[in-house]
């Protein structure tokens, strides 16, 4: 017959590299759990996209203006520059409900095109839209060449 040995039981000492890495895993799932926070926040209800056709990239820098119609004349309520990726994500007054009604996007293209060295037949493009509120988000891109543009309701 064998002995029997007896086990002691002690608790069990961590290494350095078990306590890094405990912190790491802690870490990580700290991150996540702040991205899935921020990924839940409702999204700003109007954004754009502005493309240079001629280069076939974003436009970064174009200055954005977002107005509501008020009987007879314009109210801007916002406005925004595009970044790198060509967009404002957040045209629409951030921490507002989206309040239906009709709209007016203005994209000051002469300005842009006068920093870029170039010049436009288009000095501003004016999109005139009517949000009735049924969707959560209104997106309006626009593709931009020096003599013409063209855009349509996006997603």
């Amino acid at each position: 017959m064998r002995a029997h040995r007896t086990m002691q039981h002690r608790p069990m000492e961590r290494s350095p590299n078990v306590k890094k890495n405990i912190i790491r895993v802690a870490a990580l799932l700290l991150a996540l759990f702040t991205v899935a926070s921020v990924s839940a926040a409702p999204r700003n209800p109007m954004s754009v996209h502005v493309l240079d056709q001629q280069t076939g990239l974003p436009a970064e820098g174009v200055q954005v203006m977002l107005a509501k119609a008020e009987g007879d004349r314009w109210a801007v309520i916002s406005n925004g520059t595009t970044d790198v990726d060509g967009r404002v994500a957040a045209l629409y007054p951030p921490g507002k409900a989206l309040d239906p009604g009709r709209y007016q996007v203005t994209f000051l293209t002469g300005a842009w095109y006068t920093q870029h060295g170039g010049t436009t037949f288009y000095p501003e493009v004016q999109v005139i839209v009517d949000v009735d509120g049924k969707l959560p988000h209104y997106h309006i891109p626009l593709l931009l060449s020096a003599y013409g543009y063209s855009t349509y309701r996006g997603s």
